[in-house]
């Protein structure tokens, strides 16, 4: 189990080790909803809550059924937690949504089908694998959970503010559209290589 401290991991997950920019993970959804700034808050705030709260659930779930459960089973159950993090999440993102359409209709309608495609977010799937295979602890696992969204949620809000920015660009024909977008995510993800230095988590 590793030692380091929650708010280490948590600031490591936010720009060191931004799952989005290191590890590419969410990148269908940040493409999409980063035309409009409300559109990409929205969206940040959902991940960052489904992702805090599905990383600590599915280490509940985890630690406390699957791994304690085995010696009363007389099996491994470990290798059922694709199918167990994936449940929750499904679950907490219809919550999300079904939240948002009751609250908000306005960012329910400008998300679009992006909403409940965050079941499949790869990143949400992501931060519960990379917790269970780096061995954190709860607190250390919500610290991650916390910080991968918020520094998914930054990232996107960055993408949204450029985007804007070039409207009043003139881009080249063969760059406009997606071309430009992943030009600028590389960019951004070698702006967040500059606090590779400051801390790092394995």
């Amino acid at each position: 189990m590793s030692n380091t401290s929650a708010l280490v991991i948590f600031v490591a997950a936010v720009f060191t080790n931004n799952i989005l920019l290191s590890n590419f993970l969410g990148m269908c959804s940040f493409l999409a909803c980063s035309r409009q700034i409300e559109t990409a808050a929205g969206l940040g705030a959902a991940v960052t809550f489904v992702l805090t709260a599905t990383t600590a659930l599915n280490w509940a779930i985890y630690h406390g059924v699957l791994v304690a459960g085995a010696p009363l089973c007389g099996a491994d159950l470990t290798h059922l937690q694709f199918i167990v993090f994936i449940a929750v999440i499904a679950a907490f993102v219809q919550f999300v949504e079904m939240f948002i359409e009751r609250f908000s209709p306005r960012l329910y309608l400008s998300l679009g089908i992006f909403l409940p495609l965050i079941t499949v977010n790869c990143a949400i799937l992501g931060a519960s694998l990379f917790m269970v295979i780096r061995g954190y602890s709860f607190a250390q696992s919500v610290g991650f959970g916390f910080g991968a969204g918020v520094g998914w949620a930054l990232a996107i809000l960055l993408m949204a503010g450029l985007q804007k920015k070039m409207g009043y660009a003139n881009v080249p024909g063969p760059f406009r559209g997606v071309g430009i977008a992943m030009i600028v995510t590389g960019v951004l993800a070698m702006a967040f290589m500059g606090f590779a230095g400051m801390v790092s988590i394995q």
